[in-house]
């Protein structure tokens, strides 16, 4: 960070009004009330018979919600620097967790994972925040050695280590998903900060090699994608998930089936209301529904990109690289997860940002709206002059 802007931050990020993205906010609020209705008419049938009452996940999915904003207003108020001049610290803390969930006592293990940590009675993900702290020192390092990263490739290759030790922590929970959305994510960052396209296709193709070599090596890997491939070969076992989210995705036709009408979700569909809530939303809403809803993820990430761009333009490098890290997050994590549902990807166990009933990264998403909002503030106060309240 330059001492002009050191100087600003401290002064005129200060000053006035706080500067509210309304364009955000409204897609973000669109996004969410959307989710909390799909999750509420797919978890029903689940939460009458595990614990008798229907709207446990519509409870659950609200008290979420106002964590999540809780945590993204405490954030719209933290300067950025200040993310920026911790981010090694950060760093050392996201590793600390991706640790502390492979030691047995503090890991939690769910069906066969262990990716969460018990705390109080509730399952944290540690791989969702640390994704987001991994990323924040990521915008760093590309806003301080933007010079290294644009001419050499060890530039390139010094974050590239940084993420791959990363997502062998991530596969030895396993969690194949996360580290693949963290390696599109972070290229996607450092693509934009300025690293040389050879450099960055060079590393792409090696990155899905070494990933294709796990997936050969691992033979429940293997198997999703042999069901991936071909799931009416085993529609009863292996290919069963997927074969059910297929006929939910037909039936919705047009205009669906109606909202709450879904067969699917009736304890055909495995995970309807995390990973395959997607499935149940387009057949009780249709194509019409679906296109609404890639719709608004397509605008919140165009925004998100449009504020790094307003950021760039202010000389605010770091916090452009956070803005665009988010857009391009929020867009990829959202096509994997369609994609996995309509049978274009293999089943990933992502859930869909903002929509789907996923506790930890629901909470973490809208924190990182709150980053967000905050770059818009300060880059807009920068360009436009600090906002004033009027009587």
């Amino acid at each position: 960070m330059t001492a002009t802007t050191m100087t600003w931050a401290r002064s005129g990020a200060r000053g006035g009004a706080f500067r509210t993205d309304w364009i955000t906010v409204a897609l973000v609020l669109a996004i969410s009330l959307l989710g909390l209705v799909m999750v509420t008419s797919a978890s029903i049938s689940i939460a009458n018979k595990e614990s008798g009452e229907p709207f446990t996940y519509l409870e659950r999915q609200l008290l979420l919600l106002c964590i999540g904003c809780t945590a993204a207003f405490v954030l719209t108020r933290v300067r950025t620097e200040l993310l920026e001049k911790f981010a090694l610290p950060l760093l050392v803390f996201a590793f600390v967790l991706l640790v502390a969930v492979l030691v047995p006592g503090l890991g939690h293990v769910v069906n066969g994972s262990r990716r969460w940590i018990r705390l109080a009675g509730f399952n944290f993900q540690a791989s969702e925040l640390a994704r987001l702290l991994v990323l924040i020192f990521i915008a760093s390092y590309a806003a301080r050695r933007e010079a290294e990263l644009r001419t050499h490739f060890v530039g390139l290759m010094k974050p590239l280590g940084l993420l791959a030790l990363v997502g062998v922590l991530l596969l030895a929970e396993p969690d194949f998903g996360a580290a693949t959305v963290l390696f599109a994510t972070g290229f996607g960052v450092l693509f934009v900060a300025g690293a040389r396209l050879r450099f960055v296709l060079a590393m792409t193709l090696t990155t899905v090699g070494a990933f294709g070599t796990l997936v050969a090596l691992s033979g429940y890997r293997m198997r999703r994608l042999a069901a991936f491939l071909d799931p009416w070969a085993d529609p009863f076992n292996s290919g069963f998930q997927l074969t059910q989210s297929l006929i939910a995705i037909g039936r919705g036709e047009w205009f669906g089936v109606g909202l709450g009408e879904s067969v699917q979700k009736l304890f055909y569909l495995p995970e309807a209301h995390t990973d395959f809530l997607f499935a149940v939303l387009a057949e009780e809403l249709g194509l019409a529904g679906v296109v609404i809803t890639v719709g608004l993820f397509l605008a919140l990430a165009w925004r998100a990109l449009s504020i790094a761009q307003l950021a760039a333009d202010a000389g605010l490098k770091f916090q452009a690289y956070l803005a665009a890290g988010f857009g391009l997050w929020i867009g990829i994590q959202a096509f994997i997860n369609i994609g996995v549902n309509m049978g274009a990807l293999p089943t990933k166990g992502l859930t869909l940002p903002l929509m789907s009933y996923g506790r930890s990264s629901l909470i973490v998403t809208i924190a990182w709206v709150g980053i967000l909002l905050r770059v818009y503030h300060e880059a807009a106060s920068r360009t436009r002059g600090p906002a004033t309240v009027t009587a």
